[in-house]
């Protein structure tokens, strides 16, 4: 039987979000929460957070987990109604190639307030031969971590970055864009939009709101 690298690469990408946002947060809004994961670590340090998904299973799940200063419910980032200038920071993992970018991106910019964060994560096509470099580092890492992993938990009974059960009830979609077409997309509606292309088959979206509106 082969021995089980497999990780989460997913979970491997909170800690750069949580990075990339303020230490106190007001209110946050987490696009694609699934299963509530990030959502409850968002809770750490955010005084209130929506966490929103388009499957009803994965509330469910995501409503079991989260504390109290969590929203977690049932909508479809594509028509939901977000108030306008409301959100310190907006976060989404792997849920941005589900949807048409240019029709959600600018639904998601008017709901921050001025000075607030975008930041998401999401899977890109590859783009052969421009990806070369990082698919070969991409192999090449998760196997190796993958392998660290699995030597941490014989050691330790500790599974880092393992897989949650709800995994496999994820809706799951190919990505159309490559990172090169997601940053042409977003460049058009985000205005200093910044995309790039990270290791483990993610691609990362970045952009502030002006906290003055553009002349």
């Amino acid at each position: 039987m082969p021995i089980d690298l497999y990780w989460d690469h997913n979970a491997w990408y909170q800690a750069r979000i949580l990075r990339a946002l303020p230490a106190d947060l007001g209110t946050v809004l987490d696009v694609g929460c699934g299963a509530g994961s990030f959502a409850v670590r968002l809770a750490a340090r955010a005084q209130h957070v929506d966490a929103i998904d388009r499957a009803p299973h994965m509330i469910a799940a995501a409503r079991e987990r989260v504390p109290a200063n969590v929203d977690a419910r049932v909508e479809d980032m594509t028509t939901v109604r977000l108030p306008s200038a409301h959100y310190d920071a907006i976060t989404s993992i792997s849920a941005f190639h589900h949807v048409e970018l240019t029709q959600v991106l600018p639904r998601l910019a008017e709901a921050l307030r001025p000075g607030g964060l975008l930041v998401a994560v999401a899977l890109p096509r590859t783009d052969l031969p421009r990806d070369l470099p990082v698919e070969a580092v991409s192999v090449a890492g998760d196997r190796l971590l993958g392998t660290a992993f699995r030597l941490e938990q014989v050691l330790t009974g500790r599974r880092r970055y393992a897989h949650e059960a709800t995994v496999r009830q994820m809706p799951m979609q190919d990505p159309v864009l490559t990172t090169r077409q997601v940053r042409e997309q977003a460049g058009r509606v985000l205005p200093d939009v910044r995309v790039r292309r990270l290791p483990f088959w993610r691609y990362e979206l970045r952009w502030q709101r002006p906290l003055t509106p553009r002349s």
